[in-house]
């Protein structure tokens, strides 16, 4: 396997799982970090050049670049890398607004480069497997996703509020699991912490083949919750993301012979069945894939273009909260 010269810049609270899974990734090598305070909190770089600028990391000769700086950075890093030929993943959401992801995706485009974003749940094994099994037919047609997303304030952020950081995972991954587009969306959003963004949204959208959907998301429980609940004509399918576990409900067989209960459900409760699957780190899965797309060889990455799609939904959603009325995509 050809050895890929990679760079990492951001070397925060995602920097350093980044930096550890490239240390060790095989036919990769992390060649040197960076980071704008000059400074490695985490001790990621682990003897290898410390930089303080883009600028000082490609004089390294990358071949790619992991971008985990904040979001409001992603712009101008990434359209230095797209200048200086170099491939690269950057942390989501893509850019802190539309037209700056729009400027990202078509540099690298022009540039004939491999850009990806992180939207780490997709490589989920809960969620990979239910994306195999939605495929294979097993719910039969989708009726409905719902996401729930909840917990503490988390320090580490400061520059978008809670749609962009943690809803942009529900709109990728709902979009993802189902292989359809949002074609609209309304939300609710609340600011209850005393930050200038929402730290509360609540949004309900319509993908291009029917499916309704909902996410839940907030900086505002005192408990860490990550569900995606799919609900289809055979049964439903439940993700929890924190223990990757997969659990499918299946509509029962058993008639219902008390009348009035009959007359009321549409379905009955059938076998539950909680599957057991393999469960690798989805950030090692992420940067493998990541790898192989570089190479040339086949890949399931989160191309900018899709990067770029969660983003302009994202921007709906905060659109239709300030309106009051539903966003058309």
């Amino acid at each position: 396997m050809t050895t890929l010269r990679a760079g990492l810049i951001g070397l925060g609270m995602m920097g350093r799982h980044h930096g550890r899974v490239l240390a060790g990734l095989p036919g990769v090598e992390l060649v040197a970090v960076a980071d704008a305070s000059g400074e490695d909190p985490h001790g990621v770089a682990k003897g290898r050049p410390l930089c303080s600028t883009i600028e000082e990391l490609l004089e390294h000769k990358l071949d790619y670049c992991m971008v985990a700086v904040p979001t409001i950075y992603h712009e101008p890093v990434a359209l230095a890398l797209a200048n200086a030929g170099v491939h690269a993943m950057i942390e989501k959401p893509l850019a802190q607004d539309t037209p700056a992801a729009q400027l990202i995706a078509d540099a690298f485009e022009q540039a004939g480069l491999v850009g990806a974003v992180g939207h780490i749940e997709r490589y989920n094994p809960a969620l990979q497997q239910a994306r195999r099994r939605l495929e294979e037919g097993d719910l039969g047609d989708v009726y409905q996703i719902v996401t729930r997303r909840q917990g503490p304030f988390p320090a580490r952020i400061a520059d978008v509020g809670v749609v962009k950081d943690l809803a942009t995972h529900d709109i990728d991954l709902t979009s993802w699991v189902r292989q359809q587009p949002f074609t609209s969306v309304a939300a609710r959003t609340a600011y209850r912490s005393g930050r200038e963004y929402e730290d509360l949204v609540s949004i309900t959208g319509q993908l291009a083949d029917g499916t309704v959907t909902s996410h839940l998301v907030n900086w505002l429980s005192p408990f860490k919750e990550r569900v995606t609940i799919i609900t289809g004509e055979k049964g439903a399918f439940v993700a929890d993301t924190l223990t990757a576990d997969l659990t499918f409900h299946a509509n029962g067989s058993v008639k219902t012979t008390w009348s009035d209960i009959a007359r009321f459900r549409g379905v009955s409760e059938g076998d539950v069945i909680r599957y057991a699957i393999p469960k690798r780190e989805p950030l090692q899965v992420e940067h493998e894939n990541f790898r192989d797309a570089v190479l040339g060889k086949e890949a399931d990455i989160v191309t900018l273009a899709q990067g770029l799609a969660t983003v302009r939904v994202a921007e709906a959603a905060i659109e239709s909260a300030r309106t009051g009325q539903t966003q058309q995509l």
